[in-house]
């Protein structure tokens, strides 16, 4: 990684040169100078085509409008974050900005102006515009575009997004001026957070963040194929995997990670969160992404990953696979009863039914089948009533899905656990068991095995439709995909 100019001078701080108030820079000599504001072509993109989501945005703000009359509405993108020293992560725009513009870009805000006649709102978009040359911020400036590559101009961005932009730098000091009622998306930007401390309160603001949050539960067409698509290519992502586990059981669960990782940054923006490449006991860790455990020929990979789109929509699906391509009869027993509890899940997803029904259908069917093997005292409904299965299946049985894993996060709970399923809602089916390794109440050969099934299923208006279901589920047709992939890698 190349570094930034410096100053040639020893008492300089060695951070990105900052303009100084005569014009000069230290260490750049005025013909350089001279040279770099000159002999550059025009860049300018014209006739440009909106971007696929703009009505979709368009009408999300208008909706957004209607919500908080009279009322300044300030949605950050977010800034980006230091990794260490002088290097950052690699930004994410937050989720509520996305929704509203479908713009990905760090330090822009989306601010809705109340009109003076009370009637809606006028969207702009700040963002900072293309690096001045005159002034040396393209060349010198560590986020000049010469380090950082170019930008949209202000105009671009208008014609791509379908929205008024301004720049950015402008917008804090015209925020404290402002007066009349104001609301914020906290947690992103600081700075205008900052801008804004002595007119905004927390429940308000909080009031509009739930808003945004439940404003996701219903995806819209171009929402649903966008998840689709990172199905689609997360479903490649698996079968690369397969066709890598011996290399696999030759490294550790790293190799895994890294197969999958190749295919979403290939296919999309990247993986939608921390892949769990969880191989024998580590499969009962819920969240196990270290991946730095071994692999090994007769246990079980559950590989839980998500490719995430350009436009930053995730799919989220779990396998549980044997690794050498064949379970045992245990195995099979277990993943047999969890792929049973996914069944009756995913069946009591439909317009009209309660959001908790199919976690309480695939619960039943779990509890039934702990009783069955003698691990819990029934009768079942004894179990259920106590929670006491919960002990083996641990978690929720899913979750809706978007623009974030977990998407709609905080939205009020009679909105959304306590809510209806209603068409155009995205969510996930995943019941799993979990015998941990040292859990003495079961019997030996129980422990360190977990299992769960996971799929990406979309509320119909009459039913509902797996969007993951060109990946194997059923024990058998997991054990005779996996045989074809492995013929193909021979």
């Amino acid at each position: 990684m190349t570094d930034e100019l410096t100053p040639e001078t020893p008492d300089e701080d060695e951070q990105p040169i900052k303009q100084r108030k005569n014009g000069l820079y230290p260490g750049v000599s005025d013909e350089l100078a001279a040279s770099m504001k000159t002999g550059w072509a025009d860049t300018e993109l014209r006739d440009l085509e909106p971007i696929e989501q703009a009505p979709n945005t368009a009408r999300r703000r208008e909706a957004l409008s209607r919500r908080f009359p009279g009322e300044r509405l300030v949605i950050p993108a977010g800034n980006l974050k230091t990794r260490s020293n002088d290097t950052e992560y690699d930004f994410r725009a937050a989720t509520e900005y996305v929704h509203l513009t479908g713009d990905q870009t760090e330090d822009s805000v989306l601010v809705l102006e109340p009109r003076e006649n009370g009637e809606g709102h006028d969207a702009t978009l700040y963002r900072l515009p293309r690096s001045n040359r005159e002034n040396g911020e393209f060349w010198l400036d560590g986020m000049g575009e010469l380090w950082v590559g170019r930008r949209n101009s202000l105009a671009e961005a208008a014609a791509l997004l379908g929205v008024d932009c301004a720049d950015v730098r402008e917008l804090a000091g015209s925020l404290r001026e402002a007066t009349g009622p104001v609301r914020v998306v906290r947690g992103h930007d600081a700075g205008i957070e900052a801008a804004l401390a002595d007119k905004v309160t927390a429940e308000r603001d909080e009031e509009l963040r739930v808003y945004l949050s439940e404003a996701r539960l219903i995806k819209d067409d171009f929402e649903i194929g966008e998840l689709q698509k990172a199905v689609d290519s997360t479903i490649r992502g698996f079968e690369d995997v397969v066709k890598v586990l011996d290399k696999a059981e030759a490294t550790s669960e790293r190799y895994i990670e890294g197969t999958f990782f190749l295919r979403a940054r290939v296919e999309g923006n990247d993986v939608g969160y921390g892949s769990i490449c969880a191989a024998g006991p580590h499969a009962t860790t819920l969240h196990w992404v270290r991946n730095n455990g071994q692999v090994r020929s007769g246990d079980l990979l559950l590989l839980d990953a998500g490719v995430e789109t350009n436009t930053l929509y995730t799919a989220d699906v779990t396998r549980t696979l044997p690794i050498n391509g064949t379970y045992t009869d245990l195995q099979r027993k277990i993943y047999d009863a969890v792929y049973e509890a996914q069944e009756a899940g995913i069946a009591a997803v439909k317009p009209g039914a309660a959001f908790r029904d199919f976690h309480d259908a695939a619960q039943r069917v779990l509890a039934e089948k702990l009783v069955e093997w003698g691990l819990v005292e029934g009768p079942v409904d004894r179990v259920l009533e106590l929670g006491l299965q919960r002990r083996w299946t641990l978690h929720g049985t899913g979750h809706m899905l978007g623009l974030d894993v977990h998407d709609c996060a905080v939205a009020r709970t009679e909105t959304y656990v306590n809510g209806t399923l209603e068409a155009g809602m995205v969510l996930t089916v995943e019941p799993g068991l979990y015998f941990q390794a040292d859990d003495l109440t079961v019997p030996e050969e129980y422990r360190g095995i977990g299992v769960r099934i996971e799929d990406d299923i979309l509320v119909t208006e009459d039913g509902n439709r797996n969007l993951s279901a060109a990946l194997p589920r059923r024990s058998d047709e997991v054990e005779a995909w996996m045989a074809r992939l492995t013929r193909q890698r021979a």
